[in-house]
């Protein structure tokens, strides 16, 4: 055996859950298919400025995320919420009275998300955590043997598909898995795997300056939501935006929807918004290590996120599932991958 636990993905679930491996003693290897780690915690740098093109915030009563920006020594602000909330209809006409900050109350961390995934990494042992690592096979085997797509296979006791489930089911099996639970995995839909951001960077936010808290719904693409990104300790001013429009339909339109979307901040935030320094786009319906064909329907609301049993004691509970798709409580949040890992590693760790 090269390991006892193969961790499949370095996302911030997988990474979480080798911390805690680490930390008991236990072998693991972590298998990161893209150049990077975070998975769909990725951040855009402007010097020292730090700019979330995946998930941005947390909340009040995630003890996890709060215990573990402690841990790291990360620096934790206030989602900026001073002014009023803009509103722009059909048309494209703007209104500029509607409300407050829409987010008010939420945090984000100094430098991006992404500051959690460096914390951590620094914290593993890096002989034991690979990018680049492509998985294409699982086979159960005497234990479990994992197939990357370079041709190099790594042998463990056990392993965890800290993936989201859709993506997971895009692997190849040996034995195949029940068709229930590859019927489960594929119906759980992937948070984020159908959205893609654009952030726009300025000298300075502004919008504050008129009275607006960077807050603004749209009914007018392509940006549906957009907020005030603003990096605190440089003062970098940035607008970000979810795309509203659907993934089908802005496939590999990316510098257009970028055009759209700056010229929409400036119908909304005025002049000074055509001019941003630069601006940034990520759409991850296009990573194929994020999200699968089925995530390019819209989600309507947040899913109803677990472990169905169907995707649970797989391989007599050789072969586990460990993203923030199966956490209970906060599925879909930076607080269920957390949830998961925890949760898994306190089985696994009663197991060995």
């Amino acid at each position: 055996m090269d390991t006892d636990v193969i961790v499949i993905g370095g996302g911030l679930s997988g990474l979480a859950l080798a911390d805690h491996l680490q930390r008991a003693g236990i072998a693991y290897r972590v298998l990161e298919a893209r150049a990077r780690f975070g998975g769909r915690i990725k951040v855009a740098s402007v010097g020292e400025a730090g700019f979330d093109l995946g998930p941005s915030w947390f909340w009040p009563g995630q003890p996890r995320m709060a215990a573990m920006v402690e841990r790291l020594g990360l620096t934790v602000f206030d989602q900026y919420s001073k002014g009023t909330l803009c509103y722009e209809d059909e048309a494209g006409i703007v209104r500029r009275d509607l409300g407050f900050s829409s987010m008010e109350g939420s945090y984000r961390i100094q430098g991006g998300i992404a500051a959690l995934i460096d914390g951590l990494t620094a914290k593993l042992d890096r002989q034991n955590i690979m990018t680049g690592a492509v998985v294409k096979t699982v086979r159960d085997m005497a234990g479990v043997a994992v197939e990357l797509q370079s041709g190099k296979v790594i042998k463990g006791k056990r392993a965890v598909l800290a993936i989201p489930p859709r993506v997971a089911a895009n692997l190849t099996y040996q034995p195949e898995l029940p068709s229930t639970a590859m019927n489960a995995m594929r119906s759980m839909p992937t948070w984020m795997g159908g959205q893609a951001k654009f952030v726009a960077v300025y000298d300075r936010p502004f919008w504050r300056e008129k009275g607006l808290s960077g807050d603004a719904m749209s009914r007018h693409e392509p940006l549906m939501e957009i907020h005030d990104a603003t990096d605190p300790k440089t003062g970098l001013g940035a607008l970000f935006g979810f795309v509203g429009t659907p993934a089908g339909a802005r496939n590999g339109q990316g510098e257009a929807v970028k055009t759209a979307a700056v010229q929409q901040l400036g119908r909304i935030f005025g002049q000074q918004a055509l001019s941003p320094e630069k601006v940034f786009y990520q759409d991850w319906a296009e990573q194929v290590e994020t999200a699968s064909d089925l995530d390019r329907a819209p989600l309507r609301e947040h899913p109803v996120y677990g472990l169905p049993h169907a995707m649970s004691d797989l391989w007599e509970k050789r072969l586990r599932m460990g993203s923030t798709e199966v956490a209970t409580q906060f599925g879909g949040f930076l607080e269920g991958a957390l949830e998961a890992a925890e949760h898994l590693a306190q089985d696994l760790i009663a197991d060995r």
